[in-house]
């Protein structure tokens, strides 16, 4: 009499299920880490943007017109520090000035915002 034949998987077989598995488990984690990545950037930039919108808001509060020139301002937002590079450029009509809000962190550029700022 023969005995009863396996019904098992054979090593082959399980070692290409475990090669599946780990691509797809690999894959899996690469995403991960772009959504983590992701998550970190945008963060930053929303934080970049609170501090360049509160810049260019005090310009216009001043109710003045801003001086031609560069500044640099410290901005701390949630624990970080952000730089604001205030750039304020001559337009071709006198009552105006561009104003460039630059955010950088650590030397690292993270946001520009742009706006006109009139005479008031």
């Amino acid at each position: 009499m023969r005995p009863p034949a396996g019904r098992g998987f054979t090593l082959v077989e399980v070692l290409v299920a475990l090669a599946i598995t780990a691509i797809a488990l690999a894959a899996g984690l690469k995403a991960t880490a772009a959504l983590t990545d992701n998550a970190g950037r945008q963060a930053t930039v929303l934080l970049a943007q609170i501090c360049a919108e509160n810049r260019l808001t005090e310009l216009r509060l001043a109710r003045q017109l801003p001086g031609v020139g560069d500044t640099s301002v410290e901005c701390p937002q949630a624990g970080r520090l952000f730089q604001v590079a205030q750039i304020v450029r001559p337009t071709p009509n006198p009552n105006f000035r561009r104003v460039e809000a630059a955010v950088s962190e650590g030397g690292v550029p993270v946001l520009q915002l742009s706006t006109i700022v009139g005479k008031n």
